[in-house]
């Protein structure tokens, strides 16, 4: 609609500065302008909603809310374009000059030629008309082709409009023109242009008056050369259109392809980040995928206050047997799979988003909390309370595997808090770990434990006990490494 206003201000432009000016062509130029301006808006409005008021949006969503109606702004665009570049044609003097130059030399009009009108001296560009009139008359009539053509020319930029509607409405508006410029009054503007082209180009040739063998010279006349620079340019526009036409569906087709390239590649990228999530922690998969990261660099944080717990199923190496009935072993990993799985449901839990599995080892669960600034809580002990809790679930969940598994597993569980050095070892393989004299106690408290009992030490019975948990000492234990420890079992939760 840009275009096609731009146009249109050219065509006036043009004729404003050839055509002689009347009272009809201002206000036919400012009507059209108008109602141009006005559909710019509308498409404005339909193209940037948000930034107009909402009546304004309603009404250009009923004006161009489909292709139809955009095909039908467009052809009524074009045709107030073609409008304005055709109606000065009316308003010019229609009198055919041979009837004038007939009057002057006593001779019938179609006896007048070239020659005669160079005997009267008349030129183009004269000052002196030869027919009077009460309009003026249009001196270049060759310039409304021109204007014409501008107008045909703002049909392509619409690409709502198949190329077929622009072959169309180019061939409608150009015999239009046609049936205007050879049986309509605007047809003695084009004969008087010719015959004083001749007479012009006479004058030029020898600069001599009258004589009766002048010739009468061999231009070919605009309104017969006018066709011709129509089909040719209907057809111009028409391959323009066509390959406007192929380049959109192409674009559009490279596109589709494009965006569904992009959703697979979103996907696969989704997919990719939840294994590495499953493999690292969310920040410190993070840390790795970041650009500046050389790959040389060793990650490692320190952690002041972090819960550890080793699970271990006591009696699984009594279970495991590879017979025929089993494949071998297989069904027996399988239903460790499963356990492992459903502890792995456990911890994904809301409750429990300030633990973090580290690693399965054999049939043993390693999980820790408080290993980053968003999961460690210095002040509550939210972390330590929530690991406690998450131990005691999967007390539950093994009760429950061997009620519905048929099987005696029995667990140990072993938890101990304190300073840890969590990090990653290994480039093309990594492996996240913690490490310390805290992990190293938890372990024992694992492996000195009775199955089915929660084993803790002194330091996380100090912070359960404060928060109301259900603790029994058990007593003085020898720790490999550490020497006599007192610990307790974790019973239950706070008591209500």
């Amino acid at each position: 609609m840009a275009c096609t206003l731009l146009v249109f201000c050219f065509i006036c432009f043009i004729q404003l500065l050839i055509v002689p000016h009347s009272v009809l062509m201002l206000g036919l130029y400012i009507s059209i302008f108008l109602l141009l301006m006005v559909t710019v808006l509308v498409c404005t409005v339909y193209s940037c909603g948000t930034l107009f008021p909402k009546f304004l949006q309603r009404l250009s969503r009923s004006i161009v809310c489909s292709r139809a109606h955009s095909t039908a702004v467009g052809i009524f665009s074009v045709l107030l374009v073609f409008i304005a570049a055709i109606a000065n044609m009316f308003t010019c003097n229609h009198t055919p000059i041979r009837i004038c130059a007939a009057r002057t030399l006593n001779l019938t009009p179609t006896d007048i030629t070239a020659c005669h009108l160079q005997q009267l001296n008349y030129s183009l560009g004269s000052d002196a008309p030869l027919c009077e009139g009460t309009t003026a008359t249009c001196s270049f009539p060759e310039y409304f082709n021109g204007s014409l053509l501008l107008s045909l020319l703002a049909g392509s930029v619409f690409l709502h409009i198949s190329s077929i509607g622009k072959l169309v409405l180019t061939l409608v508006l150009g015999l239009l023109y046609l049936a205007l410029l050879l049986l309509g009054p605007p047809a003695a503007i084009f004969d008087n242009y010719d015959l004083l082209l001749r007479a012009h180009a006479l004058s030029l040739g020898n600069g001599t008056l009258y004589e009766p063998d002048c010739p009468a010279g061999e231009k070919v006349a605009l309104k017969y050369m006018t066709p011709v620079i129509l089909l040719v340019f209907a057809l111009a526009l028409y391959l323009h259109a066509q390959q406007v036409e192929s380049t959109a569906r192409l674009d559009f087709l490279w596109k589709l392809q494009a965006t569904g390239e992009k959703e697979d590649m979103e996907k696969l990228q989704a997919y990719n980040r939840r294994l590495l999530h499953n493999i690292l922690p969310k920040d410190v998969a993070a840390h790795f995928l970041a650009r500046e990261r050389r790959n040389d660099e060793l990650y490692y944080q320190s952690c002041e206050c972090v819960a550890v717990m080793f699970a271990s199923i006591a009696n699984f190496s009594e279970f495991y047997v590879e017979l025929e009935a089993n494949n071998e072993g297989v069904e027996c990993l399988r239903l460790l799979n499963e356990i492992i799985a459903d502890f792995d449901e456990i911890i994904s839990e809301e409750q429990f988003r300030q633990l973090e599995k580290i690693k399965t080892i054999g049939s043993t669960y390693m999980a820790a909390s408080g290993l980053n600034a968003a999961t460690y809580d210095r002040v509550g002990r939210s972390h330590i309370t929530a690991l406690a809790d998450y131990a005691m679930r999967l007390m539950e969940q093994m009760k429950h595997i061997n009620e519905h598994s048929f099987n005696n597993f029995q667990m140990k569980i072993g938890l101990n808090i304190g300073p840890v050095v969590a990090g990653v070892i290994g480039a093309r393989k990594p492996q996240y770990d913690i490490w310390g004299n805290t992990v190293n106690v938890s372990s024992r408290m694992d492996s000195t434990g009775i199955p089915d009992r929660i084993q803790v030490t002194t330091d996380l019975y100090q912070v359960l006990a404060a928060k109301g948990y259900q603790l029994e000492c058990r007593g003085v234990v020898k720790v490999k490494g550490k020497g006599e420890m007192t610990t307790y079992f974790l019973n239950g939760g706070p008591s209500s």
